[in-house]
């Protein structure tokens, strides 16, 4: 989904798109429209004839047959910076990150030290706190010392400790990914948390032999997920054998369990250490921070998520019960409370360009925050476009801002300097000729019905990519009444949100956020 809002809404007429898509196990394809046009990853990919929906993982080599593999040795061949839309290890940890730099290829988002930490969690919480103060009760326990403790007493330990609920966090993934709350003192969901932060699990022969065929299937199908499974491929503990495939693990586990009680499944990938973390009881926030040439750190006006009971993959992704606001409902100086924060964090962390760190304000007015996020979610609807929207910038104009941005900070690194000037400098001069001579502008009309404004929000995004012309939304209310529609509105889901929000003053915060930031976003304006 990143990187279908990217090739969708990068400026026509500054860059040229060529879409790569990375394996599963890391080579590189020029894919199609066709390919990332599809609905989902698994769609695009050629499937076998098992019937189970899989990743490149589980396909073997027959699913790239007659696609353009790319070595890293020639990607200057192909393109002159990439844009990142990658999440979880080797995506977010400097992996990608330092093969880039090592070909001299620049890329978008925070380098080397800011992705590493950022991808960290037990370092995260240990260095913000030298940063702030903060004050978190967290534990961690590595594997090793997992399988050899006895559970109900470290267990019980732990909630001494910690208190409940206590969250579970598998610490190098992204996008929620790993992350359980136990609410209640039952060994058994804080066991089965653990294990599934650890990402294994344990198949026992009477859990086995008591599903029916298509329960078997269903099982295999959903280890597959992540957010469900512990995902392919997978080692059996026991025998040592790698598995790749949910019918070769359903074939596998028959067999197996008839000769034992009990099996571990373990990742190929599995975490070697799980973090625990006391439940913050607040206002749930999250907000981006920018820079700007001189490295200063603004933070972005937050967003607040409320009405969720947990921030979790599910509720981030798949479902629409969570609800969100801008900035977070408190005070003005609780809102400037928390962009200070967030900005000392991201500048002390060596965190770059941007990121996007979650956070809580409790009831006494702390802010604590964790998981700073170095690639944020990438779709239209993500919460980095929304609260950049909020400060003048389209989705569009973002894009441009994340390349433009990034060129700056890698030619701090000292890499390949000369030509990476010479490349923002010819951004630059675009950029500033864009300003000197504007584009035209083109009007769109959309009346006051839900797919109407949706289709023009849609032209509006199709038509700011082109490069060629300003759109500009205007709400035609009735036959004799209209209103221009401004840029942070886009964001707004429905015409009964945008009648709303028309309505209502901009808040203190966002106002002095678009005053602190104005240098910034006035090159792309």
């Amino acid at each position: 989904m990143g990187g279908r809002t990217a090739l969708r809404n990068l400026d026509q007429q500054l860059f040229q798109s060529v879409a790569v898509f990375v394996s599963g196990s890391g080579r590189f394809f020029v894919v199609d429209e066709s390919f990332w046009n599809a609905d989902s990853l698994r769609e695009a990919l050629s499937q076998d004839e098992s019937g189970y929906s899989v990743y490149d993982e589980s396909l073997g080599d027959a699913w790239c047959s007659g696609m353009l593999e790319i070595r890293p040795g020639d990607f200057h061949r192909h393109f002159d910076c990439v844009f990142l839309a990658m999440h979880g290890p080797d995506c977010e940890d400097g992996a990608i990150q330092g093969l880039l730099e090592w070909y001299k290829i620049p890329y978008t988002g925070p380098g080397l030290l800011g992705s590493s930490l950022g991808i960290n969690k037990i370092l995260q919480n240990d260095l913000i706190a030298l940063v702030n103060g903060q004050q978190k009760r967290t534990l961690t326990i590595s594997r090793d010392a997992w399988q050899q403790c006895n559970h109900a007493e470290f267990f019980q330990s732990l909630v001494v400790h910690i208190g409940l609920p206590v969250v579970v966090k598998a610490p190098h993934q992204g996008s929620s990914i790993g992350v359980a709350i136990v609410k209640e003192n039952d060994l058994t969901l804080f066991s089965a948390a653990v294990e599934t932060c650890f990402f294994q699990t344990i198949v026992t022969a009477e859990f086995w032999n008591a599903l029916s065929d298509s329960a078997k299937r269903a099982y295999a199908q959903r280890t597959t997920d992540l957010d469900k499974g512990i995902g392919f491929p997978l080692v059996v503990e026991e025998t040592g054998e790698t598995i790749t495939h949910p019918a070769t693990l359903i074939t596998r586990l028959n067999k197996l369990l008839d000769l034992t009680d009990s099996l571990m499944l373990i990742s190929q990938h599995a975490e070697d250490e799980v973090l625990f973390e006391e439940f913050i009881v607040g206002q749930e926030f999250s907000c981006g921070v920018i820079q700007d040439d001189d490295q200063n750190a603004f933070a972005l006006p937050p967003t607040e998520i409320y009405n969720a009971a947990a921030f979790d993959f599910e509720t981030k992704y798949k479902s629409n019960t969570v609800k969100k606001r801008i900035p977070v409902g408190t005070t003005l100086e609780n809102n400037r409370q928390i962009q200070q924060v967030e900005a000392e964090v991201f500048s002390r962390l060596g965190i770059n360009v941007y990121a996007r760190t979650d956070g809580f304000l409790t009831a006494d007015n702390r802010v604590l925050l964790h998981d700073p996020n170095t690639i944020p979610g990438m779709s239209p609807t993500s919460l980095i476009f929304k609260q950049m929207a909020e400060i003048g910038m389209d989705i569009c104009n973002t894009l441009t801002y994340l390349i433009r941005q990034s060129l700056r900070e890698r030619i701090r690194t000292g890499k390949n300097t000369v030509q990476l000037r010479c490349i923002l400098a010819e951004l630059d001069a675009q950029l500033a000729d864009r300003q000197a001579n504007p584009a035209p502008e083109e009007t769109l009309f959309f009346g006051p019905a839900d797919a109407e404004f949706a289709t023009a929000k849609g032209d509006y995004s199709r038509l700011a990519a082109t490069g060629a012309v300003r759109p500009v939304l205007i709400y035609q209310h009735t036959d004799t009444e209209s209103q221009l529609v401004p840029v942070h509105l886009l964001t707004k889901e429905t015409v009964a949100d945008l009648d709303e929000a028309l309505g209502q003053p901009r808040h203190p915060l966002i106002l002095e956020t678009i005053e602190r930031t104005k240098h910034i976003t006035e090159r792309y304006l």
